[in-house]
């Protein structure tokens, strides 16, 4: 009840100063006051067992202020960031937009944070009991021909705190970031940064796990090619996918036509569509995590059954509040049941 009617009020206020005072209660000790029972479902992806497979996207807590309240919420796993080496303010405000009849969001923050230094020193500080995704990413200032430079700075400075690290190379609003993911950018980025990580693992014998976040706006054939990148480099895993540009069935409304990327329900089927093409490109045992446009538990269904394993919230919690991750995993554990019930009738006959 209280969750109710202080999301209600949040959704009065302009989108980013709901969202940073949301942050300031989640970092506060009235986070307790929306602290929801954890539901165990557990996942085991790339050596990690997740304690249920719904997880907080990047974004939301970019400096990991708030990773003690937020894992009071019920999520298997929290992924903070993106960050970069270096504080930047991101772009110009107003760049946050709630789209309430398309049930969407847009953003243009352009990887505004802290730097790597100050969410490393509040990881180490807080030390919170949930599993930690980090992101990564490059200054705005770095130049693509330097971002490796950037992300293996990152990767350097996080890997002894996270328990997998995302790269992310598929956000919309930095200028040229997604040329990243093609090939030449691609191979020499994730093959130093994997180089990184062995040698990280042979010298202080923690295996830190890496996916790559990639975009849901190139063809087909791109996806295709992108996704047998990561897998060829040894990467652990992809998340499909970061927010789209594409702006076409969206219904009339304020704030339909800022830049940005959309997040929300428009990009659920897109979303789903990459996940069973690249499921389709890197085989069955390849890890996969679904993010994009779940608001429901139906949503979070068809994100597993297009191939994902675990999957991630961020708009859906903007909307539906945390009772959303509850009835993801209710619904995930009636499944289950119905299949174990299934597998033993069918060992009876």
């Amino acid at each position: 009840m209280i969750e109710y009617f202080g999301r209600k009020f949040l959704q009065k206020l302009p989108a980013e100063i709901a969202h940073d005072l949301s942050i300031q209660i989640l970092a506060s000790p009235a986070a307790s006051l929306v602290s929801s029972r954890l539901i165990h479902n557990p996942v085991e992806l790339f050596g990690v067992t997740f304690p249920n497979p719904v997880g907080l996207a990047a974004g939301f807590d970019k400096n990991a202020d708030a990773v003690t309240g937020l894992a009071q919420l019920g999520f298997g796993f929290i992924e903070v960031g993106t960050v970069t080496p270096k504080p930047q303010v991101g772009n110009p405000k107003p760049r946050l937009f709630r789209l309430p009849a398309n049930q969407a969001i847009i953003n243009r923050m352009g990887f505004n944070n802290k730097g790597v230094d100050y969410l490393v020193a509040r990881l180490e500080k807080y030390k919170p009991k949930i599993i930690i995704g980090i992101n990564i990413g490059k200054n705005k200032t770095t130049p693509n021909k330097s971002a490796t430079d950037d992300y293996v700075h990152c990767f350097k400075k996080v890997q002894h705190l996270a328990d997998y690290i995302t790269i992310n190379i598929s956000s919309p609003n930095t200028e040229d970031l997604r040329q990243l993911q093609e090939t030449d950018h691609l191979v020499n980025l994730l093959s130093n940064l994997k180089e990184l990580q062995l040698d990280y693992a042979k010298n202080t014998n923690k295996y830190t796990p890496i996916v790559v976040k990639i975009a849901p706006d190139q063809d087909d054939e791109a996806t295709i090619t992108i996704a047998k990148t990561i897998k060829n480099t040894k990467m652990d895993g992809i998340i499909c996918t970061n927010t789209t540009i594409n702006k076409n069935n969206l219904k009339k409304e304020t704030y339909q036509y800022e830049t940005g990327g959309i997040s929300g329900k428009p990009l659920l089927s897109r979303s789903n569509q990459i996940i069973r093409l690249v499921r389709k490109t890197v085989g069955a045992k390849f890890p996969i995590i679904g993010v994009g446009g779940i608001l429901t538990d139906a949503d979070a269904m068809s994100k597993m059954s297009a191939g994902a394993e675990l999957i991630q919230i961020y708009t859906g919690l903007i909307y539906q509040g945390s009772q959303l991750i509850a009835n993801i995993n209710k619904k995930l554990n009636k499944e289950n049941q119905i299949k174990k019930t299934g597998y033993e009738s069918r060992r009876k006959l």
